[in-house]
C-alpha cells in the first residue's frame, strides 16, 4: 500500500513481516513464514478482519518464504507498494549507531560483522538481498538492534582485556535488544505520564533471549548482553554469565576446542540444560525439582541484574518487563523481583496476575518504585525509524508523527 512501511524481520528458520501506517500507527498487513528448511513450513498472513490466509507446504529457503509472503499480498491484499522497506539488523559494530539506508557498502560492513553474530547477521543479510530484488526501486533501512547501546560510557562498554584486543580486534560490550528497549521505554514515560528524559528506568526483556539494560533518560548506561548475546542473564539455550575460564578448563579436561565451547553455551545451555527444554511454559508446567531449582537460578540472575542496575543508577522510577515471558508470566515477574521491598519493589498478586495483553502497572498502587508490563513492538520501532530517516534525508516525504 502507498505511503506505508514494509518491515522484515528475518530469523534463522522464519520472515516476520509487517505492513504499518506510519500516519495510524496501524498495521494493514502482518504474517509469519516459519519453518523455513524444514519438512513441513507454515504462512500464516493477516490483513484487516479477514479470516487468517494459511498455508502449509515446504519452504526449503528464504527466498520460497519470501515468495509465498509476496503470494498472501496478492491472494488477499492488501498491494504492497511500500515507500521503504525497514529491516532488522543484529550487529552494526561501532560502524553503525543508527538506522543507515542500506547499499553495497552496508551490506559488506553487515557481512564483516558476521563473526560478531554468527547466528544472525546472515540471514538478516539473506532478507535484505531477497528484498532488494523484489523492490529494486524502494528504499531499504537497516535498523540495528546495537545501535541503541551507543549511549554506552566507556566504564560500562569496556572489558579488562589486553589492549591489542580493544583496539585491534574491537573487543568491547555492544549490547543488544536495543530495537525493543529504545520502543519500551518511550511507552513506559507514556503510562508514567512523564518525560523520558528526567526517568531512570531498568528494562527486563525476557524471552528466549534475555537482557536487562539500565537507561538514564532514555539512553542506555549498561546492559548485560556484552561482545555478543550470549553474556548475562539465564535464556532459554544460551547459558549467560559463565566463568571464562570454563573454555580453558573444557579444553584441557575434554579437548573441547573454543568453537565446541561457545555452540554448547549458545545452543545447549540456558534452561535447555537445566530442564531439557527452552520453553518457559514447559517448564513453569512441571512440578520436579530440576524445573524447580531452574526457575530459582533465572529469577536470581534476574534479581542480581536489578540489584546492581538499582546501584549503578542512584534511583529507579521503573522497571519495565517485556518480551514473551516478561509480558505472560506473572511467576517469574514475582520471583525476579522478590525481596526488594525495601528498595521499594514489589509486584501485587492481584495485579501481577490479571490476565491481560496490554499496557499495564503490576506494582501496589503508591509503589515507590511503579512495576510496569510494556508489550515490545519491534516493528513499529523500526518502522518508526525508518520513517524517521526518510524524513531526514525526503523533503518530499509526508511527516507523520509516528
Amino acid at each position: 500500500m502507498a505511503d506505508h512501511i514494509l518491515v522484515l524481520n528475518t530469523g534463522s528458520s522464519s520472515i516476520k513481516y509487517e505492513l504499518v501506517d506510519p500516519h495510524t500507527h496501524l498495521r494493514s498487513a502482518k504474517g509469519l513464514v516459519e519453518r523455513i528448511g524444514e519438512e513441513q513450513g507454515r504462512l500464516t498472513h493477516r490483513h484487516g478482519d479477514k479470516p487468517p490466509y494459511v498455508r502449509d507446504r515446504p519452504f526449503p529457503g528464504h527466498g520460497e518464504g519470501l515468495d509465498a509472503m509476496l503470494e498472501a499480498f496478492a491472494a488477499v491484499g492488501p498491494e504492497p507498494a511500500p515507500i521503504a522497506v525497514g529491516h532488522r539488523v543484529v550487529h552494526g559494530g561501532t560502524r553503525f549507531t543508527e538506522a543507515v539506508f542500506i547499499d553495497d557498502e552496508v551490506i559488506a560492513a553487515i557481512e564483516e560483522l558476521t563473526p560478531l553474530a554468527p547466528l544472525h547477521n546472515p540471514v538478516n543479510l539473506t532478507g535484505i538481498r531477497l528484498a532488494r530484488k523484489v523492490f529494486p526501486e524502494v528504499p531499504q533501512v537497516a535498523v540495528f538492534d546495537t545501535a541503541f547501546h551507543r549511549t554506552l560510557p566507556p566504564e560500562a562498554y569496556t572489558y579488562a582485556v589486553p589492549r591489542d584486543w580493544r583496539e585491534r580486534l574491537g573487543v568491547r560490550r555492544f549490547g543488544f535488544h536495543g530495537t525493543s528497549c529504545a520502543y519500551v521505554s518511550r511507552r513506559a514515560a507514556a503510562v508514567l505520564g512523564r518525560d523520558l528524559a528526567e526517568l531512570d528506568l531498568i528494562v527486563l526483556h525476557l524471552g528466549n533471549g534475555a537482557s536487562a539494560t539500565a537507561i538514564r533518560g532514555g539512553r542506555s548506561v549498561d546492559t548485560s548482553m556484552g561482545m555478543t548475546p550470549l553474556e548475562g542473564l539465564v535464556m532459554g539455550t544460551r547459558s549467560g554469565d559463565v566463568d571464562p575460564a570454563l573454555a580453558g578448563y573444557l579444553a584441557r579436561a575434554e579437548a573441547l576446542d573454543a568453537r565446541q565451547v561457545e555452540h554448547a553455551l549458545t545452543h545447549q545451555g540456558g534452561l535447555l540444560a537445566l530442564t531439557g527444554t527452552s520453553d518457559m511454559r514447559a517448564v513453569r508446567a512441571r512440578d520436579d525439582d530440576e524445573a524447580t531449582l531452574a526457575l530459582e537460578i533465572y529469577a536470581r540472575r534476574i534479581r542480581k541484574y536489578v540489584g546492581a542496575y538499582y546501584a549503578l543508577l542512584g534511583r529507579v522510577d521503573a522497571i519495565v518487563f517485556t518480551g514473551g515471558v516478561g509480558e505472560h508470566d506473572a511467576a517469574t515477574r514475582a520471583a525476579s523481583l522478590s525481596g526488594l521491598d525495601r528498595l521499594g519493589i514489589a509486584v501485587d498478586p492481584a495485579h501481577n496476575e490479571t490476565e491481560s495483553t496490554g499496557e499495564r502497572v503490576v506494582s501496589p498502587s503508591g509503589a515507590e518504585v511503579p512495576v510496569l508490563v510494556i508489550p515490545t513492538d519491534e516493528e513499529q520501532e523500526i518502522a518508526h525509524q525508518t520513517l524517521a530517516r526518510l524524513r531526514a534525508t525526503r523533503s518530499s516525504v509526508v511527516e507523520p508523527a509516528l
